[in-house]
């Protein structure tokens, strides 16, 4: 697995995790029939979208938003619902919709990033995200704050995307991706002493994997360090002995 490789997968993984659905209604009032209505139709095609079933939480949706047009986390789904459907046209209205009614929602916020960065939209992507990561209410910012960073390196901006993930450090001392993600950057950057420190400070709070110690193999191969590459390679030939990390390195002697 090269550089490129190992970028991509974090990123891949990231994104993927970022989209869930929320199932917070709007903050305005509607009549308690409709209401109660709305809210049904919204949590049915929530759960019809979960389960891959498109065209009913489509319509469920629709019919929800008809009742309670001011919900954006019905339009916000619906968005999503219609990316599923392959109608990019009107998955973005929707988010739009969804900004436009909650535009003080940072899940919708964030929602909309999300898919603006599938798009290649990255100044909305970027607005959007941002918008997500500073809301009070935010409580995990250093995710929407790393995976704005991940939507960066798509572009690529790496000092964007490098200010995005020690943006999330600043919020999380700790946290776990956005040190991965600095580690990687850094890799790319060809700044191996700065990939080292910042896998070293990943792997004092987090459990090795293979691709972590062949990563650590890498760096220290970089750097000219053999003895220090060394005791990666024996870890990860000992801790995950059939893993396919364990046998390229076997297979590249």
């Amino acid at each position: 697995m090269n550089k490129n490789e190992l970028i991509l997968s974090a990123a891949l993984v990231l994104l993927l995790l970022s989209g869930c659905i929320s199932t917070t209604t709007g903050s305005a009032q509607a009549e308690p029939d409709e209401a109660d209505a709305a809210e049904l139709n919204f949590q049915l095609g929530a759960r019809y979208f979960q389960n891959g079933k498109y065209d009913l939480a489509r319509d469920r949706l629709e019919l929800s938003i008809e009742l309670k047009p001011n919900n954006g986390s019905a339009y916000s789904t619906l968005g999503r619902t219609y990316e599923a459907l392959g109608n990019a046209r009107l998955a973005t209205q929707a988010y739009e919709d969804s900004i436009r009614v909650e535009p003080k929602n940072f899940e919708v916020q964030n929602a909309y990033a999300v898919f603006a960065c599938k798009q290649r939209s990255f100044s909305k992507a970027e607005k959007h995200f941002a918008k997500a990561a500073t809301h009070p209410e935010n409580d995990n910012a250093e995710v929407t704050l790393t995976n704005a960073g991940v939507c960066m390196l798509q572009k690529p901006d790496f000092a964007a995307a490098e200010s995005f993930f020690r943006q999330a450090l600043d919020r999380k001392a700790n946290f776990a991706d956005a040190l991965l993600q600095l580690c990687l950057l850094k890799y790319q950057q060809e700044d191996f002493l700065g990939s080292r420190a910042f896998l070293q400070r990943y792997m004092t709070a987090n459990k090795s994997t293979a691709g972590i110690l062949f990563l650590g193999a890498q760096i220290e191969q970089k750097l000219g360090d053999e003895r220090a590459r060394s005791d990666y390679v024996n870890q990860l030939l000992r801790d995950f002995p059939t893993s396919p990390e364990a046998r390229k390195v076997l297979e590249s002697g």
